[in-house]
């Protein structure tokens, strides 16, 4: 079969495909030949030897979320068989023709989503639900604003947002593209983190109070001036640093009984696993009723996986970037 390895750290180019052998599930393991792999950021520093949600090694080869097939089912398996339609998130080995998992992390792919869209549903759109239920805390009516509106998990965190009943939505983005598709997922409010005094605009758009939660991805200049912008007693929740700068807080700017928090999908999965069951269940219940639609900015073939991980890094996409093999 073909799968994608690096066997150094470096710029997307070192990624290649290679042939290896097809695996075989074990007990308790199911082989699922790949219809569609989502690519995560996280993926994208892992390459460059940057060790996020787990370590970056050598010879690597990337992980992320795969939907397809279930070829064969391991010893004990039951809850799946040959022919079932199910997606997963792995942890390496993901860009592959054949992917063998653990049975018990498989969601069945819902009707109506084909396997492109359904790479959303393990680590991105489960990351958008607990980053804005678990760590957030939405409650309804509340202002809300999500940077990086139009990526993978940012495009996600829009439609939850006016699902969960959000007062007012407001995405922040880097491009009249990436803002005119954050209001066509349900954006009430768009603005333009590169351009200077956007910052006002937010302030504006909450009647000079700030915003109750602010869901950052960012890191540098925009998460410094989002915690400014977070309201007396709102909230703010750190899951990435895509810009790859991590400024410090300073305390003063949260003695307004402002709260900031780090998150991390893989500290979830650890320390809550009943928040995940949780999570799933309402989640494709938002997917099922329409809510929520994962949307698919790009399909490359394995082959392509170098360029893949350069649309990520130029955060160009509009939703979710997946390779087909």
């Amino acid at each position: 079969m073909r799968i994608v390895r690096h066997h150094e750290f470096g710029a997307p180019s070192v990624l290649r495909v290679e042939e290896a052998d097809k695996p075989a599930p074990g007990p308790g393991e199911v082989l699922i030949r790949t219809e569609a792999v989502g690519v995560n950021f996280a993926e994208c520093q892992r390459r460059q030897g940057i060790p996020v949600g787990g370590p970056a090694v050598l010879p690597g080869s990337p992980g992320g979320d795969v939907a397809g097939t279930v070829e064969a089912v391991g010893e004990g398996v039951t809850q799946v068989r040959p022919g079932d339609r199910v997606v997963t998130g792995v942890g390496a080995d993901g860009y592959a023709e054949y992917v063998v998992t653990r049975a018990d992390w498989l969601f069945a792919i819902p009707e109506g989503i084909d396997a492109g869209q359904a790479t959303s549903l393990p680590i991105p759109a489960q990351t958008a639900y607990h980053v804005i239920v678990t760590a957030g805390r939405l409650r309804e009516g509340e202002s809300v604003l999500i940077t990086a509106a139009a990526g993978g998990i940012g495009h996600l965190l829009v439609q939850m947002a006016k699902a969960l009943g959000a007062g007012s939505v407001i995405a922040a983005a880097s491009s009249r593209d990436k803002l005119d598709f954050a209001a066509s997922l349900g954006a009430d409010v768009t603005v333009d983190y590169s351009q200077e005094g956007w910052e006002e605009k937010v302030l504006a758009a909450t009647g000079g109070q700030g915003v109750d939660l602010v869901l950052e991805t960012v890191g540098g200049d925009v998460l410094t001036k989002s915690v400014n912008l977070t309201a007396a007693f709102g909230r703010t929740v750190v899951y990435g640093t895509a810009g790859g700068e991590v400024p410090a807080v300073e305390v003063r700017d949260i003695f307004d009984n402002r709260t900031v928090m780090g998150f991390s999908m893989w500290g979830v999965m650890r320390h809550r696993p009943d928040a995940m069951a949780e999570g799933a269940r309402e989640l494709l219940d938002m997917v099922a009723s329409g809510k929520v639609r994962p949307v698919v900015h790009a399909e490359l073939p394995l082959e392509e996986a170098a360029a893949a991980h350069e649309l990520m890094e130029a955060r160009a996409q509009l939703g979710r970037v997946v390779l087909v093999p």
